[in-house]
């Protein structure tokens, strides 16, 4: 059989990699083509046919070349003539068709590595390959970002944002992060916050204009005690919202602290940035306050490094904007209020708070654990309900399920209370981080603690005291008779105790 390429090329070497370069081909031919026409593409084919196998590609035409390169040199070393380069004629047949063919190859390698770059960096900025490509280490945060208000914003218009300069740095950060998930480095749970993640204003803000927040909201939350009967409360709140628009409303309330003529810097002694000893507010004239916690570790100014602060910006307090793991107590709640638990069910808020809060080692045995609990306690305790309410409690074992699949994951250790939520401060210290009434000035001026200081309460309704209302604010009565607790304790002393810790209310699970 005659030849059509010169001698160079026949040999094993060369041979191997031209095999290699060409099943990588026909494979990302084929995935392109599983890929285009999949009605539910998987997040793994775009990594295998946009970085893995190009790399094989490159690699097999890489191998090639080295063939063709020693079996050149082994030859002329055989004849004895002194190494040179291989002599291209084309006037000769056989070399014409091997320019042809490495021009022609050299063209369409270029033009579908350009093509593959593009993809597998298109691919590697989607949600897809974010949230779902190491499925058990970013399952919990792309569980909650599936399920929550920002859901239709890609990850890494927060997370990068637009320009070259943070995306090679997220690439050189994801490196590192690549290293950790292949060689099982990554903690359980992932640590938060990022502590490199690019400043709010240059992500949130372009769709959250900062000096456009002004006004106040109202909210309207309801709520079901821990009793047998469930009782029902509700709390009406006037939320002092402020901003930093004078024409468009008051600079006061709580974005306050994101108005545009303030600056408020913070010192915190933890990687979470719960413990924040020190407090700097520099105001529209320049003048600066600072604020010590009389319960902490004093800080000397002068030992205060400025690259040690953090500027406050949305994050600090929105700090779970997207990824967001519901207390088991606040679903409970909402899920009652609407009726997808049926509140009438004997101690049904206390059971599935109960069911959810246990420990467990899988989201198999959670979901045969909830259901048992749920139905055994009916069972048992009511077996006149379970029979004529078996929908219902169906329906209940049904949204505590679910409940526990978005916001519990055993195999990271992650679940509600593994993140810090400082939005509020019924679960975490959030605001009281720095407004507990305990950061104060050389002069004496404190960070208030006062409710009204943030939100009013328009109206409060309490089983079985009928609704008080007015347009002027109310005190807050707790729902349960703990005295005056509840004004010297935190919210979250009781509502998300330390471990070991002893609630003010005790639980009353598995009673009548």
């Amino acid at each position: 059989m005659q030849r059509k390429l010169p001698p160079s090329f026949y040999n094993l070497t060369t041979l191997a990699g031209g095999i290699i370069a060409g099943v990588s081909f026909g494979l990302i031919i084929f995935l392109l083509a599983l890929e285009q026409f999949s009605a539910n593409p998987k997040p793994y084919m775009g990594i295998i046919a946009f970085v893995i196998l190009p790399a094989f590609l490159l690699g097999g035409l890489a191998l090639g070349a080295l063939g063709v390169w020693r079996e050149h040199r082994r030859r002329k070393l055989g004849d004895g003539v002194e190494h040179h380069l291989p002599v291209v004629d084309l006037n000769n047949p056989r070399h014409q068709t091997a320019v042809g063919l490495v021009a022609t190859g050299s063209l369409l390698l270029i033009v579908f590595s350009g093509f593959g770059s593009f993809q597998a960096y298109e691919h590697t900025d989607s949600d897809s390959f974010c949230g779902q490509t190491c499925h058990t280490v970013m399952n919990p945060e792309y569980t909650a970002y599936s399920n929550s208000p920002h859901a239709k914003v890609g990850c890494v218009k927060c997370h990068i944002g637009p320009g070259a300069g943070w995306f090679v740095r997220s690439k050189l950060s994801g490196s590192y992060q690549l290293y950790s998930v292949a060689f099982n480095k990554y903690p359980r749970p992932i640590a938060t916050p990022v502590h490199n993640l690019r400043p709010a204003k240059e992500t949130c803000g372009n769709c959250h204009w900062p000096s456009q927040f002004f006004s106040e909201k109202r909210m309207s939350n309801t709520y079901f005690a821990s009793d047998p009967a469930n009782s029902k409360w509700t709390l009406d709140l006037l939320v002092r919202i402020g901003g930093g628009n004078s024409q468009a409303g008051p600079t006061s309330g709580i974005h306050w602290h994101m108005n545009i003529n303030n600056k408020v810097s913070y010192l915190a002694t933890d990687d979470a940035r719960q413990v924040i000893p020190w407090v700097r507010a520099v105001g529209p004239d320049g003048k600066a306050t600072v604020y010590q916690s009389t319960e902490l570790p004093p800080v000397k100014v002068a030992d205060v490094q400025e690259n040690k602060l953090r500027t406050m910006d949305c994050i600090d307090c929105h700090n779970r904007p997207t990824h967001i793991f519901y207390p088991a107590a606040r679903s409970v709640d909402n899920l009652m209020a609407v009726g997808r638990i049926d509140p009438s069910l004997p101690s049904a808020k206390n059971l599935v708070v109960y069911a959810l809060e246990k420990p467990y080692a899988t989201n198999e045995a959670a979901a045969d654990s909830i259901k048992s609990i749920i139905t055994g306690y009916y069972d048992t305790a009511y077996p006149d309900v379970a029979t004529a309410k078996k929908a219902d409690i169906a329906r209940m074992v049904s949204e505590a399920q679910g409940v526990y699949a978005r916001n519990y994951f055993p195999a990271m250790k992650a679940n509600w209370k593994a993140f810090p939520d400082n939005i509020g401060h019924m679960y975490f210290l959030g605001c009281f981080r720095c407004h507990d009434g305990k950061h104060v000035s050389e002069t004496g001026k404190v960070l208030t603690n006062d409710c009204n200081a943030c939100h009013v309460v328009l109206a409060q309704q309490t089983h079985p005291d009928s609704t008080r209302v007015s347009l002027k604010g109310i005190e807050f009565r707790h729902p349960v008779d703990i005295g005056d607790a509840w004004k010297k304790q935190l919210c979250s002393d009781c509502h998300n105790p330390a471990p070991g810790a002893k609630p003010l209310v005790k639980p009353v699970v598995g009673t009548k």
